[in-house]
């Protein structure tokens, strides 16, 4: 249940706490998810692991922004499926889901993929299987909202979608499809083009880095992924150094955005190994970030990174702001930062 909070919002300013102070860094105006995070890692003295799926539990069962938890991003075939992962930075153990069908908890479901299994990720029918032996309930992710979004998008001829290079034309028709011809065709070299299909609200995965008392970090993410998606794909968010990434030497790194082309990259690693170099947070994400863009200019994305010793920061590219949340000792309560995007 989502507590109470005294919510702040402030231009983001790079803040050293001492070692092992706790700390919860998080994407976007979440929240919720913060607090539920912050009480667990500050007055409950719970563990990072905890508090990282119980604040990404708050997300999932509050729909945040639809693009988290069940009733959102319908596929093709109006289907809404989940993707998520958490990864533990004192022994590297990551457990990860994608394409999860008819369970919601799905960063539950990841932890137990986790601790119960010498497996990273489990996908589609077979991680549901799984979720089921470990006692979760089969239910339907499909909602009245998720269903007039999908029945719109096929009333307008299945605009947008994900498909390039099929036919009948995917710019005008629904599927199915079949590949067009190349045999005489010379494609030009593609960059990402994300249109109406992308957009800051198609991108709103949970990404969560929490630091506790002991000096335990975690990280993990959860989302429903991309609208109107082609049935089968997974983004970035499961993704471990792309999603998130976290080192109890370091820090930690969490990625929200245009996943497709994200994951190419690995932004969340990258991002710890650059603060492992010596970078900021802040510094290290905007690197990361950049290394995206060189390839493909119109692509939206955006990293949060904490220090192990509590400095966090973040960047982002492709729209004018990004919010993130924060809790730590110094702030007291949870606070809402934001950070201009670079171009």
């Amino acid at each position: 249940m989502a507590r109470p909070l005294l919510l702040l919002l402030v231009a983001a300013t790079p803040y050293l706490a001492t070692p092992y102070s706790p700390i919860v860094i998080n994407t976007w105006n979440f929240t919720y998810a913060t607090e539920e995070a912050w009480y667990i890692v500050n007055n409950n003295n719970g563990s990072a692991l905890d508090a990282v799926e119980s604040g990404c539990t708050v997300c999932e069962e509050l729909q945040c922004d639809g693009s988290v938890g069940f009733g959102g991003s319908p596929d093709e075939n109006g289907e809404t499926t989940l993707d998520a992962m958490i990864m533990d930075g004192t022994t590297h153990d990551v457990g990860a889901v994608a394409a999860l069908r008819r369970v919601k908890s799905a960063i539950s479901v990841a932890r137990k993929v986790m601790e119960h299994t010498t497996h990273t990720m489990l996908v589609g029918d077979q991680a549901t299987e799984f979720a089921l032996m470990m006692g979760f309930k089969e239910e339907t992710l499909t909602t009245n909202s998720s269903t007039e979004i999908y029945e719109k998008w096929k009333e307008e001829s299945c605009q947008p979608n994900f498909w390039k290079n099929v036919l009948p034309d995917p710019n005008t028709y629904c599927g199915p499809y079949h590949p067009e011809d190349t045999k005489y065709k010379r494609f030009k070299w593609s960059i990402a083009k994300e249109g109406t299909n992308f957009n800051v609200k198609n991108h709103d995965t949970i990404g969560m880095i929490a630091i506790d008392k002991n000096g335990h970090i975690a990280g993990g993410t959860s989302t429903n992924g991309a609208t109107h998606k082609i049935p089968g794909r997974v983004g970035d968010s499961p993704i471990p150094g792309s999603g998130a990434y976290v080192d109890k030497h370091v820090g930690g790194a969490a990625a929200t955005g245009d996943g497709d082309v994200m994951m190419r990259f690995m932004p969340a690693l990258l991002t710890v190994e650059w603060m492992r170099s010596g970078l900021s947070p802040q510094s290290a994400s905007e690197l990361a970030l950049r290394k995206i863009a060189s390839y493909y200019s119109e692509f939206m994305g955006a990293v949060i990174a904490v220090s192990m010793t509590g400095e966090y920061g973040a960047a982002c590219y492709g729209f004018d702001k990004f919010p993130y949340s924060v809790a730590n000792l110094e702030l007291q309560s949870v606070t809402l930062m934001s950070v201009s995007c670079f171009t």
